[in-house]
């Protein structure tokens, strides 16, 4: 039986109408700046000697091996090489900022076609462009790959473990040129919540008056723009450094989460219930069969002894009570309200389910 989990997250800054100082996250933690961002890298490459566990001869793959090989002045036709130990994948990997030329990253290799496997296999050079730039590549990947998987057997004695057809290769691409990154805007700066929220955007701008008077101003709801202040428009890393380290008291929506697959419930301190009046009974069918043996009465001419199926039906009902709930302000009184019912954490999510129709649940409840 699966077992829910109330998670109680005491994140907000006011918990029944009195605010609680020095309780916070640094702006660092919910925010980012805009315009320094990872940028996302592709490309498509050969992963040669698989031993036997490449693609079919797949026409792309072919093709590919071809024009390889054609760079190093090997003019072959396509049908005339075999891809039984070449692979032809996709190649990802995810770029800081400001990553300097000559920085080596990790880079990810998955297979496109049909192979069996990547493992004991060498990635030959391969561009990586971004999404933005398709002409000039910000990185170059090569190397042997590290394979967290293996397929072993054939037919229906095959054992496989993990995925051996994706593999990684630390380091294995060089940067060939910065991204592009650009954190000052004609004199500003602009931070981005993880979280956007009205609330927690103007509480964000407020604390960054407190240290640099005038430069903040929340401009919508995800953004909130910081002037650069007199003297320091040569040094805006050590502003950040300043901004980034401020306290801010994020808002957190009143929000019940619940999964039903894993049996968990997550609520933040905010939800409160109404007042409602809640009943929740269980009902169990119980069905079983039974074999039974038929005979033909004593002396009797004819007849044949058989098997027969009975079947046996049973219907319990536990008795239910309709308790009526006060206003629950905060999540204490909710999960002991609820605890009090005796119901149990599945039922729990029916219950929560019920109140959100009822109109008495003043949170948003999401499903997953």
């Amino acid at each position: 039986m699966r077992f829910a989990i109330l998670i109680l997250l005491f994140l907000v800054p006011r918990l029944l109408g009195a605010e609680l100082k020095g309780i916070g996250s640094r702006i660092k933690d919910i925010a980012t700046v805009a315009g320094v961002q990872e940028n996302q890298l592709l490309g498509i490459g050969l992963v040669v000697g698989l031993n036997g566990d490449g693609d079919k001869n797949q026409s792309y793959t072919l093709q590919m091996a071809a024009n390889a090989m054609q760079r190093f002045g090997v003019n072959i036709p396509a049908s005339a090489i075999s891809a039984k130990n070449i692979a032809a994948v996709w190649v990802t990997a995810d770029i800081k900022p400001f990553t300097k030329q000559g920085a080596r990253i990790d880079v990810t290799v998955s297979a496109m076609g049909d192979a069996q496997s990547l493992q004991g296999g060498t990635l030959l050079q391969t561009p990586l462009y971004g999404a933005r730039d398709s002409k000039l590549a910000y990185a170059v990947a090569q190397g042997v790959l590290a394979v967290g998987g293996f397929v072993n057997g054939t037919g229906g004695t095959t054992v496989q473990k993990n995925h051996p057809t994706v593999a990684k290769i630390a380091n294995g691409a060089i940067v060939d040129r910065e991204p592009p990154s650009l954190m000052v805007r004609e004199h500003h700066l602009d931070f981005l919540l993880r979280e956007p929220d009205f609330t927690t955007a103007a509480r964000m701008a407020d604390a960054i008056n407190e240290v640099y008077p005038d430069s903040a101003l929340a401009l919508d709801i995800s953004t909130v723009r910081v002037a650069i202040p007199e003297g320091l428009d040569d040094s805006p890393v050590q502003l950040l450094s300043k901004l980034e380290n401020i306290e801010v008291s994020p808002d957190v929506a009143a929000r019940v989460i619940i999964n039903e697959r894993t049996g968990t419930i997550v609520a933040t301190s905010r939800i409160k219930i109404s007042s409602c009046a809640v009943s929740h009974g269980d009902l169990t069918i119980t069905v079983s069969t039974s074999q039974d043996v038929s005979q033909p009465n004593p002396l009797s001419q004819g007849g044949n002894t058989t098997v027969t199926d009975r079947s046996n039906l049973r219907v319990k009902e536990s008795k239910g009570r309709l308790i009526a709930l006060d206003d629950m302000p905060t999540i204490e009184k909710v999960a002991a309200g609820l605890n009090a019912i005796g119901v149990t954490p599945r039922d729990m999510m029916s219950i929560f389910q019920a109140m959100k129709e009822a109109g008495s649940l003043q949170a948003e409840l999401v499903l997953r």
